[in-house]
């Protein structure tokens, strides 16, 4: 597929992710300024070049007229804001409209001052892309006030996996594409093309790695980076269960590696602010209220886990509770862990005036597991649809309301 701009032809093989793509476009033409955010590498920049692509192929915009500047890269070492302003300025189109790409702006100190000067004073159409909290900092709100829509980029769902896959071998029964799925993530890099797991941890664990330490160390200035790598390593281990920074610190002193709550809270923070990890709060069910304590966290790719951790067959329940969390969130829910009078909901799912509520689990081997993943969600005393998801062969049906599915068939299904 080739993709033309800036009189150079690039050619570049991408799949299409409408998922994005058309979302972000319902806003072409319009004031607000298009904010594109997420964990590095997950395919922010390339939903950019398809949008560029379309708007020439499918609304006729010349090429002149689309402009892309991409802020990490060694041309834009040590540019300040105004210089940031000169540059794209003398590249914007005299006589019409500018469509205007920005590619890892938080690169620049004062970004936003750049980006809202262009936004109120020139006729420009403006796409932003950025991998860390310095693109949902209060600056941006300050300056972009009403005047900015934000999308959250994640790596590859399930149905987009597939899609790749199929661009270089055959897909196998979607049940067993799962495990594979589990195992080796959803960055776009590490499926262009047939890779070995080693293969796939090497390219996911680059990315980690850099993640750590220039959007979080260096921009930090942290010192201490084996105790942040001790708090990652019980962060990713633990996966899906509840814990506050006060376990993590019982547990780091327990094993001779003293930490106060404070740090420990504040590298929570920093790793969710370069989206590695997602907060997943719990939510009252009888005081309809949010709770503030025993969060639990999920990693922005499975991938993630296996990279730093290794694999092991025994993560694979927490994992799937990790990819049914992001495609919840992918199809536009705020989700929670759902707190009842004895236990919880895996997640209780919001959307505007929809609502779902998810049991996750690995098998049902026992009439004692059927009856405690069933009996939760029938205590819940309202109509919104309710799920039971499970890696079964045979799941399906129908029991007192609450649908079975196998989990491949969920995170495929057209119906939540």
């Amino acid at each position: 597929m080739c993709l033309r701009y800036h009189g150079t032809m690039e050619v570049i093989p991408m799949i299409n992710r409408p998922l994005y793509v058309d979302k972000i476009m319902a806003y072409t033409d319009t004031p607000f300024v298009k904010v594109l955010t997420g964990v590095r590498r997950c395919g922010k920049s390339t939903v950019l070049k398809m949008i560029m692509e379309k708007l020439q192929q499918e609304h006729g915009i010349p090429a002149e007229r689309i402009v892309s500047m991409r802020f990490d890269s060694m041309d834009y070492e040590d540019m300040t804001e105004k210089d940031m302003f000169k540059a794209v300025k003398e590249k914007l189109n005299p006589t019409g409209r500018t469509y205007l790409f920005l590619d890892e702006v938080q690169e620049i100190e004062g970004w936003e001052k750049v980006v809202n000067s262009l936004a109120m004073d020139y006729d420009v159409d403006l796409y932003v892309t950025g991998s860390n909290s310095r693109m949902m900092s209060s600056e941006i709100a300050t300056y972009l006030t009403g005047r900015y829509v934000s999308f959250r980029i994640y790596t590859l769902s399930f149905q987009e996996y597939l899609e790749f896959k199929k661009q270089y071998t055959q897909v196998k029964d979607i049940h067993a594409e799962l495990a594979d799925y589990i195992r080796l993530g959803g960055f776009p890099a590490t499926h262009l093309r047939e890779y070995s797991q080693d293969e796939v941890y090497t390219i996911v664990r680059d990315i980690y790695n850099s993640t750590i330490f220039s959007d979080i160390v260096k921009r930090n200035q942290i010192r201490k980076i084996d105790q942040l790598e001790r708090v990652v390593r019980y962060t990713f281990a633990n996966v899906g269960n509840s814990f506050s920074a006060k376990s993590i610190s019982d547990y780091l002193k327990s094993v001779n590696h003293a930490i106060d709550n404070e740090t420990v809270y504040s590298y929570l923070e920093k790793l969710e602010k370069a989206y590695l990890l997602h907060r997943c709060s719990r939510y009252d069910l009888r005081g309809k209220e949010i709770l503030k304590t025993q969060e639990k966290f999920y990693l922005a790719d499975t991938a993630l886990r296996y990279s730093v951790l290794g694999y092991t067959p025994d993560s694979v329940a927490s994992s799937l509770e990790n990819i049914v969390y992001l495609e919840l969130c992918r199809r536009g829910y705020t989700v929670y862990v759902g707190k009842t009078s004895d236990g919880e909901i895996d997640f209780v799912a919001v959307r505007q005036n929809e609502k779902i509520y998810v049991q996750v689990t690995q098998e049902i081997n026992s009439e004692k597991t059927e009856k405690r993943e069933y009996n939760r969600l029938l205590e819940i005393p309202d109509n919104y649809p309710k799920f039971v998801l499970t890696t079964d062969e045979f799941a399906g049906g129908n029991y007192e309301g609450i649908k079975t599915m196998h989990i491949a068939d969920f995170l495929l299904s057209a119906e939540y």
